[in-house]
């Protein structure tokens, strides 16, 4: 009892240090809550001694930069607004290590987006807040600010109506230099700021905090760069190594000021839009300067009157803090490209949330997340799972009154998408995340959610799901759509997820009624059999293979049934690059993985080989269009690398958190293979290498976790297991692990190698 007692008051202490003095501030101008206002911060901080930790709360709409003594601490703090409707972020940052005992200068620049956009919620009203157990450093009337005088808007087009972000213009005449470390008041005319609120006051709201790492910083790097002259101007284009997020850096001499320089990226008009640039308004002399607001692409190009000495262009790389720690390699160099770009689309578009496309939108799409989540599990560091379960909260937190989930969100998007958002609750969605996670405190915080909105899904006379009113009935880009049957699979898929879910929760009466209803939809979906497709009745488009490979991948179709879908999916091709990772997927199911690599080739090739461009388009012919209402870096296009890494290498879960696995090659294109990839059990790795003598395989398996390895031949007396025979007792002979013209065994933690001899 005395130690619950202890508990609850230190408990209580913490609540109080918290938020107690500490108020929400702007800076005394009028002009605060204009759209793209940039203010400057300053407080003096006395330490009596160096702290040995000093933790900070930090909170602004909507982007900061801070500084301790002269020296960046963070680069492009906070998050857009939104973990539910009305509410925001805030970061916790310990400073003890850029502190000093004595006199310390803190300096925040807020920039303030005063609009919304489709990943972004506006709160109205710029502001800064700190917390911290330090009085000193908590924001109130004390800190000293003014709306920075260089900063404004640039002219010419606005980005478009998606983004929040403006296009930044910088005055290098009304800059104030050092003021980071300046004495402000006397020199700069800095004010007492205004306490304009408290702790969870509106219209910032409640402050949930920031669930993902600080953004990385790579640095500053110096880019190579051109100078091509013009009658009127010159243009200067620098060269990145990549599509890489940056804030491009510029060094330069002006005989005079007030020269206009436009900053750009080869994206900032890209996919039929208007996206981010900048300006910068020269002083005389030589100058630095860098652009804060990102951008992304693989070239700088600056427009910029005759006279103006470029003497180096450099540029900021920042990005989600996560790492490229998985593996492939193949002996088949067009899929090691592939894989590569794939990579390089998927990081681009990581930051605050998921996005489709880095600039004409920066939108968590969920069709898109859905790809790119599991992409990133079989590729990167662990820290990209914190980015999912972000993104799940707020597609549950944002539900319509109605119980509508849409997407993107946060933000103004409204409109629902429902083959999307099926798509995000069910198998490969939600479910995905969970069997890779194994969080089920996540899982029961969205399933309310989920829940009600699949009650929106009623199944008709047939038991197919009825037809649906929604904003956008999508489904998918492309012609020759059978709308009714694309709704009814993700819908299908959609219940079976929520099934399990119920399961992991203890709702059997929940299961029980969603596995009812599963089995209405298959068999509707069934009496769309013609004998040789599936289609609609009232479905009067070419055959659909996007409905084919969801009837396959579901389980609504049986294998009976494979060879004539199998026929379809030979001669149809209208899925998207959105939809072509379930044909795969389908398509390996029914044992034609060799076809599916092929027909994938077929269709990708034309940005795998493009030598101008890393990333992966958002549709087959966007070049062909000249990127007009198609992006260059779209996130869907990658989804060849996931059907690769599970059904090509094998490497799928059983359970939660990869305790227990499955390698389960399918032998097709490589003649050898290897993938190794972290899981929250530990690497998993697996290789394979095919020879006219033999198979040699390759299994690492984590501690503490099993592998169910099939081995491609019933011929026991040909295979050794780490250089032994294989032994009978060690075959899995459970009917539920048996596969025709295989042998499974069981392999604990370590390093395996299974050789067969042909």
């Amino acid at each position: 009892m005395r130690n619950l007692i202890i508990s609850l008051l230190l408990s209580l202490c913490a609540s109080t240090a918290w938020g107690a003095k500490a108020s929400w501030i702007t800076a005394a101008d009028d002009s605060v809550n204009r759209p793209n206002t940039w203010i400057a911060f300053q407080k003096d901080v006395v330490m009596k001694t160096k702290p040995r930790s000093l933790k900070a709360r930090i909170a602004c709409d909507s982007k900061y930069w801070l500084w301790v003594n002269g020296n960046l601490v963070v680069f492009e703090g906070s998050l857009k607004r939104g973990p539910a409707p009305g509410e925001g972020y805030y970061d916790e940052i310990d400073l003890s290590r850029h502190l000093q005992r004595g006199h310390n200068r803190v300096a925040v620049l807020v920039c303030y987006f005063g609009r919304s956009g489709f990943s972004h919620e506006d709160s109205g009203k710029s502001g800064l807040y700190i917390d911290s157990d330090n009085a000193e450093l908590c924001t109130n009337a004390s800190w000293m600010s003014r709306i920075h005088p260089a900063y404004d808007t640039a002219t010419g087009e606005m980005p478009n109506f998606r983004l929040s972000e403006s296009n930044i213009s910088y005055d290098a005449r009304h800059a104030i230099d050092g003021w980071q470390t300046a004495d402000v008041s006397a020199k700069y005319g800095f004010t007492p700021s205004v306490e304009i609120g408290a702790w969870g006051d509106r219209p910032w709201g409640k402050m949930t905090r920031r669930p993902i790492p600080m953004f990385k910083d790579f640095g500053v790097k110096a880019a190579r760069f051109e100078l091509h002259e013009g009658a009127r101007r010159d243009t200067v284009i620098a060269f990145l190594p990549g599509n890489l997020q940056v804030t491009p850096v510029i060094d330069l001499t002006a005989t005079q000021g007030g020269d206009t320089i436009d900053i750009w990226t080869n994206h900032s008009h890209m996919a039929g839009a208007w996206n981010v640039r900048a300006q910068y308004v020269t002083r005389q002399g030589q100058q630095q300067y860098e652009s804060l607001g990102w951008m992304n692409g693989e070239k700088i190009i600056l427009y910029l009157p005759k006279g103006i000495k470029v003497n180096g262009v450099s540029y900021r790389q920042t990005g989600y803090d996560t790492k490229v720690v998985g593996t492939f390699h193949s002996d088949n160099n067009f899929y090691n490209r592939f894989w590569q770009k794939a990579l390089n689309t998927l990081y681009v578009n990581m930051r605050d949330t998921y996005f489709d496309c880095p600039e004409r939108e920066r939108a968590q799409w969920w069709g898109d997340e859905v790809i790119l989540t599991s992409q990133a599990f079989y590729t990167l560091s662990l820290s990209s799972i914190d980015l999912m379960r972000k993104g799940m909260l707020e597609l549950a937190a944002w539900q319509t009154d109605e119980g509508i989930l849409h997407a993107p969100v946060p933000g103004t998007y409204k409109s629902e998408l429902p083959g999307q958002m099926l798509a995000a609750v069910g198998l490969y969605g939600f479910w995905n995340y969970y069997m890779n996670t194994g969080d089920s405190a996540t899982i029961r915080k969205v399933y309310p959610a989920v829940r009600r909105y699949l009650e929106r899904f009623p199944l008709d006379s047939t038991g197919l799901t009825a037809a649906y009113k929604a904003t956008w009935l999508w489904g998918d880009w492309g012609d020759n759509r059978d709308i009714r049957l694309i709704f009814a699979g993700w819908h299908y898929m959609a219940l079976d997820a929520m099934a399990r879910m119920a399961d992991i929760m203890g709702l059997d009466a929940d299961a029980a009624q969603y596995r009812a209803t599963m089995e209405q939809i298959k068999k509707g979906y069934n009496h769309c059999w013609n004998g040789y497709s599936y289609r609609h009745p009232q479905y009067m488009g070419a055959t659909d293979d996007r409905v084919q490979a969801l009837a396959v991948i579901s389980g609504i179709a049986d294998e009976s049934k494979y060879g004539e879908i199998f026929n379809v999916l030979k001669t149809q091709e209208y899925a998207s690059p959105y939809m072509e990772r379930y044909v795969m997927e389908a398509l390996f199911q029914m044992g034609q993985g060799d076809y599916a690599m092929r027909r994938l080739k077929k269709r990708i090739a034309p940005m795998v080989n493009d030598k101008d461009y890393p990333t992966l388009w958002e549709f087959w012919d966007a070049r062909k269009r000249g990127f007009r209402g198609g992006s260059s870096n779209h996130a869907w296009s990658g989804g060849g690398l996931i059907v690769i890494a599970q059904k090509l290498m094998g490497a799928e879960t059983i359970d939660p958190c990869w305790r227990r696995f499955k390698i389960d090659p399918q032998y097709v294109t490589f003649g050898e293979a290897s993938l190794s990839f972290p899981t929250l059990s530990g690497t998993v790795s697996t290789a394979f290498k095919r020879d006219k003598t033999q198979l040699t395989m390759s299994v690492g398996v984590p501690a503490k976790t099993e592998a169910l390895v099939y081995i491609p031949s019933t011929a026991t007396d040909r295979i050794t297991i780490d250089g032994r025979a294989l032994r009978t007792d060690r075959i899995v002979t459970d009917a539920q692990w048996a596969k025709a013209g295989k042998t499974a065994v069981w392999l604990r933690a370590g390093n395996h190698e299974i050789r067969v001899a042909k």
